[in-house]
C-alpha cells in the first residue's frame, strides 16, 4: 500500500476513533467486495423501522438520523466498489441533549472481505486498523561461527526470535591434543550448532505463505556452506538473498537490512532509510543544504526550497497534512518515518521533522 494512502487511513482511524456515545447510537457498516449494495440499502430501511421502538427519543432520532444519512450516502453508488465500502454515522457532538450526526464513506484501498452491521457505543474499526499494518514479511537470519540470530522483518520492525551461541572453541587448541584432533573436534561441534540453526530456521519459516522471502547474512564462505549442507529445501527455495556482513546479534540484523537494500528497495522500510541517511550525510558535508526544526523547515517551504521533507509519524496528524501538501505544491517529495526504527529516533531528536534542500537559504 502507498504509504500516503496508508497515513490517511491511520488518520481516519484515529479521528473515528475519538468518538463515543452515551448509548448505542454509532453505526458501522462494512460492504465486502461483490455484494449486491441494494441488499444493504434494504437492511438499513429495515433497520429504522426497528428504531422507531427505541424508548429514549434522543437516542431514537440519532439512529434514525445515523441511519437516513447513510442511505442518502449509499445513493452515490449505483453499485459496490471493486474493493468494497466502508461507512460510519452517527451523532458525534460529545454534548448531552446536542445533536451533530455525521458520515463517513471511504473505498478501501484492498479487497475487503468482512460483512458487518454494527450499532454500538463507538465504532467498529478492527478490519480498518489492520489495513494500516504493513502486512509485507521477511526472514532475517545472521550467522557465524560464534553466535546465530533469526528475526522477522515486519514492515518497519526487526522482532527478533531466536539466539543462538555456539560452543566451537577458538583455533588455539587444548593442552595434549593433535591440530588434526582438535580441528575435527572444532568441525563436529560446528556442524551441530549449525544444525541447530536451521531446524529452527525451517520451523519458523518453512510453512507461512505469507513471507515474502528469507535473507540470510554472514561471513561469505561460512553462510554459503551452511545454506548448502543445513538448511532444508522448503527453506533453501525461500532465500531470495544472501548479504556479507561483519557482526551478529541485534547490530547485525540491522545490517543485514541495511545491506539488503537492493532486495528490500520497494519496502517502506529501506525508502525510509535513505531518506534519512541522505539528510544525515547533507547534514555533515553541506549542512546549508538542510533544515530542521518546525521553524526552519517552515522557512524552507516558504522559499520553495525542500527537496524531501522528512516527518515523523509520531508529528500531529494536521501538521503531516499541512505540511505534506504544501510540499507537495512546490513540486517537493515527503517521507513519513516511522519513530520505532533506528532512523526514526534519530530524526525525533531532530524535533520529528527535517528537510533535503534544493537550494541554500542561509
Amino acid at each position: 500500500m502507498d504509504p500516503k494512502i496508508r497515513f490517511q487511513l491511520r488518520k481516519l482511524v484515529r479521528e473515528l476513533g475519538k468518538h463515543r456515545a452515551r448509548h448505542t447510537e454509532l453505526i458501522t457498516v462494512y460492504i465486502p467486495a461483490g455484494y449486491d449494495i441494494n441488499k444493504v440499502n434494504a437492511q438499513l430501511s429495515s433497520e429504522q423501522g426497528t428504531a422507531r421502538n427505541i424508548k429514549s427519543s434522543s437516542t431514537r432520532k440519532n439512529v434514525t438520523d445515523a441511519l437516513e444519512k447513510m442511505r442518502r450516502e449509499l445513493k452515490v453508488y449505483k453499485q459496490t466498489p471493486p474493493n468494497g465500502l466502508i461507512l460510519f454515522s452517527g451523532n458525534v457532538s460529545g454534548q448531552e441533549g446536542v445533536s451533530d450526526v455525521q458520515v463517513w464513506s471511504m473505498e478501501p484501498p484492498i479487497p475487503l472481505k468482512t460483512r458487518l452491521y454494527r450499532c454500538d457505543q463507538s465504532f467498529f474499526l478492527e478490519p480498518l486498523k489492520e489495513m494500516t499494518v504493513s502486512t509485507a514479511a521477511y526472514g532475517l537470519i545472521v550467522l557465524d561461527r560464534r553466535e546465530a540470530n533469526i528475526a522477522w522483518l515486519k514492515g518497519k520492525t526487526i522482532v527478533p526470535i531466536k539466539s543462538f551461541t555456539s560452543l566451537v572453541p577458538g583455533k588455539t587448541r587444548a593442552g595434549g591434543q593433535s591440530a588434526a584432533r582438535f580441528q575435527r573436534v572444532r568441525e563436529n561441534l560446528a556442524k551441530d550448532f549449525f544444525k541447530k540453526i536451521a531446524v529452527a530456521a525451517d520451523k519458523e519459516f518453512a510453512n507461512k505463505p505469507d513471507l515474502k522471502g528469507v535473507i540470510v547474512g554472514g561471513p561469505g564462505p561460512t553462510k554459503e556452506n551452511v545454506i548448502r549442507n543445513q538448511f532444508t529445501e522448503a527453506v533453501k527455495k525461500k532465500i531470495i538473498g544472501t548479504v556479507d556482513i561483519g557482526y551478529t546479534g541485534t547490530a547485525g540484523l540491522d545490517e543485514l537490512v541495511n545491506k539488503a537494500s537492493d532486495i528490500l528497495s520497494q519496502e517502506e522500510i529501506i525508502q525510509e532509510k535513505k531518506a534519512v541517511t541522505r539528510f544525515f550525510d547533507l547534514l555533515s558535508t553541506k549542512p546549508s543544504f538542510t533544515a530542521y526544526g518546525k521553524d526552519e523547515v517552515e522557512r524552507a517551504l516558504t522559499s520553495g526550497a525542500i527537496d524531501t521533507l522528512l516527518i515523523s509519524e509520531s508529528y500531529d496528524d494536521n501538521e503531516i497534512e499541512r505540511l505534506s501538501e504544501k510540499t507537495e505544491q512546490t513540486g517537493g517529495k515527503w517521507v513519513l518515518i516511522s519513530n520505532e526504527t533506528r532512523e526514526g529516533k534519530q530524526l525525533e531528536q531532530f524535533g520529528g521533522i527535517a528537510a533535503v534542500l534544493r537550494f541554500s537559504i542561509s
